[in-house]
């Protein structure tokens, strides 16, 4: 049977297309300007035969929503968008993310490579689950390039986070890439800091790119959510194994704010990045301050690929001030973990050190007591700048 000529766009369709906007089901979803929640648990065949085409291998489309939902899709294709890559999968969570990627790329017998002061959760998982299943984990410092070259030969996996999300370290992206290939060792990143908008890690040759999507993704922390992105080959690997059987789908409703948080995306980093540079800057001239752990102050080869720095960084504050009564004492600034929403918040590692979990498994974190992790969010600046000043003059030791 001759199939029937494509029909032609309108010109509204086609400036739609060319901004990016464009969806086959334009027309279907009533010309909304919004991509529509599809909240449903499955979707109904047809007849018989597209029944059983689905269960032969070959759907016509979604099926069951532990693995398909139109929202999600929405979603998935525009981080694929963002960040040039093949194709991505959204998770739950973004420890969803890590964990479906590492475990379908990782077997007993392999070996990781990762950086110091890689996201504690990561660092938990490497340790409590992967090493304990026969895969051995190797921990570098990522900022000494040569150091990972060498520790790469004969791994299967290279998982970077550039910058580190406490200590803000640097790797070079690009050589560690072209080395990771000529070893055959697939490289991922965590790149939930930078975003597409600060880092394309895809363009340098990076196999793999992680999101924490509850963060600058989101921007209104309203969403816990996840998302790998990158060569098709290793994303229908991730789906063939741990994504369907593992169960940590994104729901189409966190979908949705996700592509909401989407839409501002570029505006609000860019706003991050004023705000950052503003208090990176101040407070780097303050008597009080040890050092300011920002990465727009780096002059390490990993910064030629990051195209802009946000407001999450850290500073050191000296031996005169008390950390306990510095966070007590401020105003503006809230106690709490995450970030990438409107509201600015701090995390003491003083705090962090204090957790249930012991101590000496950090034995590869080299977090300073004094060290105070800021999120500048999207208020007036000089009113975080001055609620900072305050507490650390309140936290002197008296």
């Amino acid at each position: 049977m001759n199939e029937l000529p494509a029909k032609p766009l309108s010109a509204h369709q086609d400036e739609a297309r060319h901004l990016g906007a464009y969806d086959p089901n334009y027309e279907r979803h009533f010309r909304a300007v919004s991509q529509p929640i599809y909240q449903t648990s499955l979707f109904a065949f047809r007849d018989f035969d597209d029944m059983a085409n689905a269960y032969a291998g070959n759907p016509g489309g979604p099926i069951y929503a532990r693995g398909d939902n139109p929202t999600v899709m929405a979603f998935e294709r525009e981080i694929a968008r963002l960040e040039n890559t093949e194709a991505s999968r959204a998770f739950a969570s973004g420890m969803g993310a890590i964990s479906a990627a590492v475990m379908a790329l990782v077997s007993p017998g392999d070996r990781i490579v990762t950086v110091h002061n890689v996201y504690s959760d990561a660092y938990r998982l490497f340790e409590t689950m992967l090493r304990p299943m026969g895969v051995e984990i190797d921990y570098v410092d990522g900022t000494d390039t040569d150091a990972v070259i060498t520790a790469i030969a004969g791994a299967r996996l290279l998982f970077l986070e550039s910058p580190t999300s406490l200590t803000f370290e640097l790797q070079d992206l690009e050589k560690l890439a072209t080395a990771a290939k000529a070893s055959d060792v697939i490289t991922v990143i965590d790149n939930s800091w930078a975003t597409p908008i600060f880092q394309k890690p895809a363009d340098h040759g990076i196999d793999l790119i992680i999101h924490a999507a509850s963060k600058f993704l989101s921007g209104h922390s309203d969403t816990v959510a996840g998302v790998v992105t990158g060569r098709k080959a290793l994303i229908d690997r991730i789906n063939g194994s741990t994504f369907p059987y593992l169960g940590g789908k994104l729901g189409p409703f966190e979908a949705w704010l996700l592509l909401r948080g989407l839409d501002t995306l570029e505006l609000r980093m860019q706003r991050h990045a004023q705000i950052g540079e503003y208090l990176a800057r101040h407070l780097g001239e303050h008597p009080r301050v040890s050092s300011v752990l920002y990465s727009g102050f780096s002059d390490h080869s990993g910064s030629r690929t990051l195209r802009g720095h946000s407001s999450l960084f850290s500073i050191i504050l000296d031996d005169a001030v008390d950390i306990r009564t510095f966070s007590n004492a401020l105003r503006t600034f809230r106690l709490g973990v995450s970030w990438g929403g409107p509201e600015s918040l701090v995390v003491p590692a003083a705090a962090v050190l204090h957790q249930k979990y012991d101590v000496s498994a950090f034995r590869h974190f080299k977090l300073n007591p004094q060290l105070v992790r800021i999120y500048g969010g999207l208020e007036n600046p000089e009113e975080l700048l001055s609620d900072l000043k305050q507490a650390i003059e309140v936290g002197l030791k008296r």
